[in-house]
């Protein structure tokens, strides 16, 4: 819902309950200032944002941790070398 400046402030209790069910729009002069949510979808938002900061090497040493906690081992295939020379290059006879 939208609300301006001065009814957000007179209607402050309503604005609060009404923030538990979807997002509260407060605006000044057709411009938006400030938006009102539960606590329950700002926790939801923190930990998101958490998540997002983490760096890739926390996220792998996690992923490690989880491995070590399951006996879980990665099985990699042996390699096996392969021509180098692209498909569509002039050595290719059937082009």
């Amino acid at each position: 819902m939208k609300w301006q400046i001065a009814q957000a402030k007179q209607e402050f209790s309503q604005l609060v309950r009404a923030a538990f069910g979807e997002p509260q729009f407060i605006f000044n002069r057709d411009r938006l200032v400030a938006a009102l949510i539960g606590g329950e979808e700002y926790e939801a938002f923190r930990k998101w944002k958490e998540e997002r900061e983490r760096s890739l090497a926390d996220v792998f040493l996690e992923l490690q941790e989880i491995c070590a906690e399951e006996a879980y081992s990665l099985e990699v295939p042996e390699r096996v070398d392969r021509s180098a020379a692209p498909a569509w290059s002039d050595a290719d006879p059937t082009r």
